[in-house]
């Protein structure tokens, strides 16, 4: 898959796609949805299935200093996005130029213009432009004056509830990890690289390959059964295991993070690239009155974590 940055200096062979607009955070059914329309589109007009998006999200541009609300890194979203055979990804940069385009600009300057796109998909609630004042209503129109398809997806609902990335920060922060899972079409997962920690847990016994979660939406802090992916190194493959996700109580830790404990693992995962798939909640973080007692209750959590695991 080819990622192209900017609109305005554009090889002639990254022109004439057919893409699905978005922010695609966590890429869930819904987005689905929309980017299956640009794939039939594509092969209609035999053009190259792609995805435009932003980078860094508007919602980050305008509002840096919000809590972070992300269900995942720009570079998770890029490899689901090539998992589902997208070709191009217009991840352009939002800056003030972009933000400052009107809806009218963009259609012309971008759509046309810079990426000379053919079709383009969006949801029923789409809004773009300066002030997000364009409609989705307003794109048709402007393919219709500047000569390029477009298409309206129906908004996605799943036993009643609409289909959204906000739906699916609810479901996580409640520690409903199937729920969200029935909304993304895939567990929801946290990536990253392997970092240094404490080494508390290798010397209780327990070893976990620890990764930030810095600008991701926190999941209900506590304890999870996971999938593992290791990406990368000798080590690479799937495994089972058990998560401890939050600021370590017992520990006066501060910085949420990710520990994961990998079942029948031994090896160095330093510097690894990992998947890390919530598949169940636990329970929540707690304090011990002693060691011996938190060992114990990582050992029912392990026991409990294979039980479920062993079952999908």
């Amino acid at each position: 898959m080819r990622i192209i940055r900017d609109y305005t200096y554009l090889d002639p062979a990254d022109r004439g796609a057919s893409v699905a607009i978005g922010n695609f955070d966590g890429v869930h059914l819904g987005h689905q949805s929309v980017i299956d329309i640009a794939r039939r589109e594509a092969a209609g007009i035999g053009a190259p299935l792609g995805i435009l998006t932003f980078e860094p999200h508007p919602r980050e541009y305008f509002a840096p200093d919000a809590p972070p609300f992300r269900l995942m890194s720009p570079e998770a979203r890029a490899n689901r996005l090539e998992k589902l055979g997208v070709e191009t990804l217009y991840e352009l940069n939002f800056n003030a130029a972009m933000a400052a385009l009107t809806p009218q600009d963009f259609a012309r300057a971008v759509i046309r213009d810079g990426l000379g796109l053919r079709h383009v998909v969006v949801g029923a609630d789409f809004c773009f432009g300066r002030g997000r004042a364009g409609t989705a209503a307003d794109l048709e129109r402007f393919g219709q004056d500047l000569g390029f398809g477009v298409s309206i997806a129906s908004l996605l609902e799943g036993n009643g509830v609409q289909v959204s990335s906000t739906a699916i920060r609810t479901a996580l922060s409640e520690g409903r990890t199937r729920d969200a899972a029935a909304m993304l079409g895939h567990w929801h997962r946290i990536d990253g690289p392997v970092i240094g920690g404490e080494q508390r847990g290798r010397e209780l016994g327990y070893p976990t390959a620890n990764m930030s979660i810095e600008g991701l939406h926190p999941p209900r802090f506590g304890v999870y059964a996971v999938l593992v992916d290791v990406l990368d190194g000798p080590h690479k493959g799937h495994y089972h295991g058990a998560a401890s996700l939050g600021v370590r109580p017992m520990f006066h830790g501060e910085t949420p993070n990710i520990e994961t404990f990998l079942f029948d693992f031994a090896g160095d995962l330093y510097g690894a690239d990992l998947s890390v798939a919530l598949v169940e909640y636990l329970r929540p973080e707690e304090t011990f009155d002693s060691l011996d007692a938190f060992i114990a209750q990582m050992d029912a959590d392990c026991d409990a974590a294979r039980r479920i695991l062993s079952a999908l």
